[in-house]
């Protein structure tokens, strides 16, 4: 006979086990807003179903298209009253082709994308362009950090390895430890602190 407390243990672990699958299943399903953002689906003969199609293991879902990550590579908001991509658009800052409507511009502007085409009744944006490329400027990152594109006209500087903090200036990885232990402490005390004087609050009333 098995003890009791491995039973329990088999309990927990399959119960840990179906709450991990239900969060994956619930996390794949969730499409970014900016998908959903506009009513309907990307039409079968947009240059965006067109270029998900052709291309490998990309699928169409809602208004976007997106790769076996959920990573938005093409996007597609024509016949959708928008004046401005919106708030969300930083969902989409990986997109290879979007298609807007004719009177909402490219975002990052047209010297953002390799190719920018208006047409009567909408806007195709394709092929982001590498800014870190077109600056002309090598020393805009510091001396231990490199340009990466961040979205259509953006950029960031990321840090090399062993290298974090202003400028990438400080060597060595950032003490979590440290910044925990320093947060813990100060939390603790601030709240026995408010504690105490409560309490104290509480006594004399």
């Amino acid at each position: 006979m098995a003890p009791r407390g491995r039973g329990t243990l088999t309990i927990l672990v399959r119960w840990a086990a179906t709450l991990l699958l239900a969060l994956g299943v619930e996390r794949a399903l969730a499409l970014p807003e900016i998908c959903t953002q506009c009513p309907g689906s990307v039409q079968n003969l947009s240059k965006v179903a067109l270029y998900c199609k052709t291309t490998g293991e990309l699928m169409l879902h809602a208004r976007c298209c997106l790769n076996q990550n959920g990573t938005i590579l093409g996007l597609d908001l024509q016949n959708c009253s928008l004046e401005d991509p919106g708030p969300d658009f930083h969902q989409a800052h990986t997109t290879i082709i979007m298609i807007l409507p004719q009177d909402v511009n490219c975002p990052g502007g047209i010297n953002a994308w390799n190719t920018v085409t208006s047409y009567i009744d909408n806007q195709i944006c394709q092929g982001q362009k590498n800014l870190c490329n077109n600056t002309g400027n090598p020393e805009m990152c510091p001396e231990n950090g490199s340009c990466v594109p961040n979205g259509p006209g953006f950029l960031q500087c990321v840090c090399a390895d062993g290298f974090h903090g202003y400028k990438c200036m400080r060597q060595g990885s950032f003490s979590l430890l440290m910044f925990f232990g320093i947060l813990g402490s100060t939390t603790l005390s601030i709240s026995i602190l408010l504690w105490g004087t409560q309490r104290r609050k509480a006594k004399t009333s």
